[in-house]
């Protein structure tokens, strides 16, 4: 974890959960491997940014950041919130983690959502899907969170062909399934 600069929020730069769960993952992930890892992490960092009491090194966002898109992966679809739901409920029910299970299943399940979540645990989801949001959209999107702090972010974490991954999927899926090109989308 590095030291914040001066009213800015601490980037963590090492999150061991995440990493050893990621690394299970490793030959399914292949090539994209550092670009999912490096989304993973930028999607941690931003949570820690909008919500200071939920640090990044918190099992829950290290689990939810590691698990979120990691269905379109292992079940080779871009259809993939519900494979990774599936990943990260038996990683949980593995790990002992059982009881984070409602939260982290919300958090994947909602983290495309366009409107915003309302449902216990209403601040963390709503949190985690603007990190994703921030981080999908280049920083584009900031949610408040501080120009320096988004810069040094992606800086420590840089898209590694990750956004490209993302818009070669979206064109073969709306190719393949016309009628249905963001499958992963929520209201």
């Amino acid at each position: 974890m590095s030291q914040p600069k001066q009213g800015q929020p601490r980037l963590f730069a090492q999150l061991p959960l995440l990493d050893g769960t990621l690394e299970q993952h490793r030959a399914q992930l292949g090539a994209d491997f550092i670009a999912y890892r490096n989304h993973a992490y930028r999607v941690a960092n931003f949570c820690s940014a909008l919500a200071p009491s939920a640090v990044a090194g918190e099992p829950v966002i290290s689990i939810a950041a590691a698990f979120h898109d990691l269905g379109i992966w292992t079940g080779r679809t871009f259809d993939y919130l519900q494979p990774s739901r599936q990943l990260a409920s038996d990683y949980l029910d593995d790990a002992d983690y059982r009881s984070m299970g409602e939260l982290v299943d919300a958090m994947i399940c909602q983290h495309h959502k366009i409107r915003p979540y309302r449902g216990t645990e209403g601040e963390l989801i709503g949190v985690f899907r603007q990190a994703d949001w921030v981080d999908v959209t280049g920083g584009f999107i900031t949610a408040s969170i501080p120009k320096g702090f988004l810069a040094d972010v992606f800086a420590r974490f840089p898209n590694a062909g990750f956004h490209r991954c993302l818009l070669r999927l979206t064109c073969r899926h709306a190719v393949l399934h016309p009628l249905k090109p963001l499958p992963m989308i929520r209201w």
